[in-house]
């Protein structure tokens, strides 16, 4: 028994290594590596081998897997130019370098045979079509490469859509999709449908260009936009996708009711109109496809002539319901330009159809375009175009002067002359640089014949003389200009460099904005919900981090304003100090350990009782910043020492006091003996009571070291003034009148200005670098 399982335990591990050297064969085939057939010849093979290489040359591409392709190709290269390699290559699927390559060959068919006899695996299994000739001859007409695909498919795609599939060597379920994909490619390229295969092993960088990261993947282009296929891989719904690509306004419904506004539409679009008669409820999907290669050139009607509503333009026009007809309308709705009718249109027919109806018969110029593609330059002498401009004024219906002009030209269409209107009104530069500067021409009509030189605008050109009426004489002289231009080239005397024209159809920039937004979410809405999440994941990540940093500091504001709300102080006091505009604070005598209200400053009087706690007794590291003042001085200095300290009350080591210099003078004195230089100039002695006003001065006092820091105000131009004055009041008056008569005192202003430079030095305090008074001991205050 042990004997039999390690005999299936062998023959396991021998598959094992045979699928493996099938797979490492399989894997590299030098035909698709050179993208050359297997029927190629020696000169094609080394051409697409000097083609390949100077492409993936490590030292010119800088792609990382430039080297591995380098590689493979020079590989591919060796075996096919060695026509013994490259004939074991073809029969047995490797170069045969190694010797006893026939005698390996059927060791392993034997192996295989002895594998099937005890598992018992159809013979079908392995005979896979993944690398074969069958299924590279259905995809490599339509493969792609990165360059081509950026070069020529997204340019194309403006004009016709794309559909796409993502291949991959040993994608069982590519193969089994490759029966649908076969027919629907033959329909819908008959059709006009762009198609291409994109082999993820080979072309990596254009897979996930694409956002393809699974085989099989099929995918539609259309304006440089990629759509994924989600459905079921059958024809109906391959059909319905390349349909739901093209935009939905491409093809208008036309019934008895609409089909005059409809080719009305003429002179506003300045398009020729289209017409489609047929049985089919549908517009055909050909119709639609044409619809979107010229939708810039001319517009598109359909008309089910199965619908009640229908007979009266059926009837007009003198359609044959039963068969497929087409219909081109220019300047006139009541009869059409061209007709073309076929039971089986093909899509060559309609395209030379409209190829020649693209223009109208006096088109409009409306944009520099137009007119390159109306009057283009002349490139040799047997290739000149001459068009023959009318410069009329913009009118709500056709003026007489355009419609002689249009008879005209119907009646003398040539191959080198184009016949085409401007609006002077919308285009003046244009008009101007034609028109001669005459009077005659003001508000009128008028026809020039001319040739473009080159495309920097440089034209000949030949005004008629006198304004266009459309008479008949005006049709005789235009003729003759044409008859005699043909003999003679230098008719056109007169040079200019005409200006470019402006765009007027071009959407308004709120139009274009709009447009864009909506492509743009459009495009988001279809990569979050469509297309690969692999590639959403980090968008998405850092939207939702965006949004959950957002709300979380939203909540915690929230959370914090609400506290903050309940600190402090009633809506009528705030509301005071708003119509204010100062910070009052709030005054208490011997509640020092109150934490201080939003918006105050708490200020303690130093006295006798708070005198030990608050001066004696402070705490290592803490200082009272003592503000000094009068009985009268005591609101309007206590407002600006709230004001000037209010930035450092966040500090808990700091604490704010006031004392009464009424009270406790000789305190003060005495401290400032300690002081060097601390005397008062003389000017600021009161020379009715011979004392110093030392009001405004501020003592920054630290209780455990017993120093302290002094700030004395500055004198300010209003006390000098208010001195001087008081001065010579004095020197006026004797003593026994001057007590009689009110003393000569500082207003408030002046007095509010011996603290304008506190802040400045409350951040010098907090630097540590102010001067230090220390005393051997603190005085007693009384």
């Amino acid at each position: 028994m042990e004997v039999r399982k390690l005999s299936i335990s062998w023959q396991f591990l021998i598959v094992l290594v045979l699928i493996l050297q099938i797979l490492s064969a399989l894997d590299f085939d030098p035909y698709r590596v050179l993208g050359v057939s297997r029927t190629a010849s020696q000169a094609d093979i080394k051409k697409a081998y000097k083609k390949l290489a100077r492409e993936w040359h490590p030292d010119k591409n800088k792609d990382p897997g430039a080297e591995d392709k380098f590689i493979q190709i020079s590989k591919a290269y060796e075996i096919l130019s060695n026509e013994e390699k490259r004939s074991n290559y073809d029969q047995y699927g490797d170069a045969g370098e190694n010797q006893g390559y026939q005698k390996q060959q059927q060791q392993r068919e034997y192996r295989f045979r002895h594998f099937h006899e005890n598992f018992y695996f159809d013979e079908s299994f392995f005979h896979f079509p993944f690398n074969s000739e069958r299924r590279d001859s259905i995809d490599e007409k339509y493969l792609l490469h990165f360059s081509h695909y950026v070069n020529e498919v997204v340019p194309d795609s403006f004009k016709k859509p794309y559909l796409i599939k993502i291949t991959s060597d040993w994608c069982f379920s590519c193969i089994h999709i490759e029966p649908v994909w076969k027919e629907v490619v033959q329909e819908l390229e008959e059709l006009g449908v762009g198609i291409g295969v994109v082999h993820a092993g080979y072309e990596r960088r254009l897979a996930h260009h694409l956002g393809a990261h699974s085989t099989p993947s099929i995918l539609g282009i259309i304006n440089g936009k990629i759509s994924f296929f989600h459905n079921a891989v059958v024809r109906e719904n391959l059909r319905q996708f390349v349909e739901s690509l093209l935009p939905g306004n491409l093809v208008e419904k036309v019934t008895n009711k609409n089909y005059v506004r409809f080719l009305s539409g003429w002179q506003q679009e300045n398009k020729p109109h289209v017409l489609l008669f047929d049985q089919t409820p549908i517009v055909p999907l050909l119709y639609k496809l044409t619809a979107f290669a010229y939708k810039d050139y001319l517009s598109f009607g359909y008309v089910y002539v199965g619908l009640r509503g229908t007979e009266e333009m059926t009837r007009q026009y003198n359609i044959n319901v039963y068969t497929p007809t087409l219909l081109i309308f220019k300047e006139h709705i009541n009869k059409p330009a061209d007709v073309i009718q076929a039971r089986g249109m093909k899509k060559q027919i309609i395209d030379d159809f409209i190829a020649q109806n693209k223009y109208l018969l006096a088109a409009r110029l409306t944009s520099q375009k137009l007119f390159h593609e109306l009057c283009p330059v002349k490139r040799s002498h047997r290739q000149r175009k001459y068009c023959v401009v009318l410069l009329t004024a913009e009118t709500a219906k056709l003026s007489k002067p355009f419609e002689a002009f249009l008879s005209f030209a119907l009646a003398n269409t040539q191959d080198t002359v184009r016949f085409v209107h401007v609006y002077s009104n919308r285009q003046q530069e244009f008009a101007d640089t034609l028109l001669p500067d005459s009077e005659a021409f003001q508000g009128k009509s008028a026809v020039s014949i001319l040739e473009r030189r080159n495309t920097a605008g440089r034209v000949v050109y030949k005004t008629l003389e006198d304004p266009w009426t459309g008479s008949e004489s005006d049709k005789f002289i235009l003729l003759g200009y044409l008859d005699q231009l043909r003999k003679d080239p230098a008719l056109l005397s007169s040079e200019a460099v005409l200006p470019d024209l402006t765009d007027e159809l071009a959407p308004v920039f709120l139009l274009r904005w709009f447009y864009s937004a909506s492509d743009y979410i459009s495009d988001c809405w279809d990569s979050i919900f469509h297309n690969n999440w692999r590639e959403m994941m980090p968008l998405l990540s850092l939207i939702f981090s965006a949004l959950f940093i957002l709300f979380g500091t939203v909540i915690v504001q929230a959370f914090s304003d609400s506290n903050d709300e309940r600190e402090s102080s009633p809506p009528g006091k705030e509301e005071a100090q708003e119509k204010t505009g100062k910070t009052e604070p709030s005054f208490t005598k011997e509640n020092s350990s109150k934490i201080p209200k939003k918006g105050f400053v708490e200020v303690t009087e130093l006295t006798d009782v708070t005198y030990t706690s608050n001066l004696v007794r402070l705490r290592p590291g803490h200082m009272n910043v003592v503000l000094i003042l009068s009985n009268s001085t005591k609101t309007s200095l206590l407002q600006k020492f709230a004001l000037e300290v209010y930035t450092f009350t966040g500090s808990s080591c700091l604490h704010f006091s006031f004392l009464s210099l009424d009270k406790h003078r000789e305190w003060l004195e005495y401290l400032l003996e300690f002081a060097q230089d601390a005397a008062p100039i003389p000017n600021q002695y009161d020379k009715h009571f011979m004392e110093r006003d030392y009001t405004g001065y501020v003592l920054a006092l630290n209780g455990h070291k017993k120093y302290f820091c002094l700030f004395k105000p500055q004198k300010t131009v209003e006390e000098e003034e208010a001195m001087g004055s008081c001065s010579d009041l004095d020197s006026s008056l004797h003593l026994g009148e001057s007590r009689g008569k009110p003393s000569c005192g500082l207003g408030s202003r002046p007095i509010k200005g011996k603290l304008s430079k506190l802040s400045l030095w409350m951040e010098r305090l907090l630097e540590g670098s102010l001067q230090r008074f220390y005393i051997p001991s603190w005085p007693e205050l009384d």
